[in-house]
């Protein structure tokens, strides 16, 4: 059998489009609620917002546990899905393209603003690793994290902000603080990242 399909989960705003896009990157725990909520959430704001499930290849998002998935993802094979989620949301009618992802989400975000033409802003989301791939991106690129985190060490973040000195860190924030219902969230941090991000997209999409 042919394999299937990219599955991903959609979020339009009610008004008509055109509207700019945002691809949404999922942790490496897979497609959560937590995710479908920022997707609502953006398209709340006018954004076409897009969540492809990257695990797909291994069965979804509930297939294995996340390091068996994480393990079994190919980095070119994920962007490439990045890249067709975005042409999803450009035939439904969305022109300007921004992506955003968190943990393993924020390091693909990361990646497609490095090495992927056609998006016009990135919004990444303590991303790990990102130190090992430091770079010009393609298209402006924000960049947040947690002081707290016990996966990013501090040595590495500061790494990444003194090349991007737009970096911005919450040290009272742990890995994954914008993971609203979850231990991990930190609402003070997260309102301000959530600010910060609408008003870089709104900057740079519209």
């Amino acid at each position: 059998m042919p394999p299937i399909a990219l599955p991903y989960f959609l979020a339009l705003p009610q008004a008509p489009g055109p509207w700019p896009g945002i691809v949404v990157i999922h942790e490496g725990g897979g497609i959560s609620p937590q995710l479908l909520r920022v997707c609502q959430r953006l398209a709340t704001e006018g954004y076409a917002a897009i969540a492809p499930d990257l695990f797909f290849r291994s069965g979804g998002s509930d297939a294995a546990d996340f390091t068996t998935l994480m393990g079994a993802l190919v980095v070119e094979e994920a962007l490439a899905d990045v890249r067709s989620a975005a042409d999803t949301l450009r035939a439904l009618g969305a022109d300007r393209m921004g992506v955003t992802g968190f943990c393993m989400g924020g390091r693909l975000t990361w990646s497609t603003a490095l090495h992927t033409e056609g998006f016009a802003a990135a919004v990444g989301f303590y991303g790990s690793g990102i130190a090992s791939e430091l770079g010009e991106p393609k298209c402006p690129t924000l960049l947040f994290f947690g002081g707290q985190d016990p996966y990013i060490p501090m040595a590495e973040i500061e790494q990444i902000a003194a090349r991007h000195p737009d970096t911005v860190v919450y040290p009272e924030a742990d890995h994954g603080f914008m993971r609203d219902r979850s231990d991990s969230y930190h609402e003070k941090s997260a309102n301000d990242a959530w600010a910060r991000t609408l008003t870089f997209f709104g900057t740079h999409l519209r």
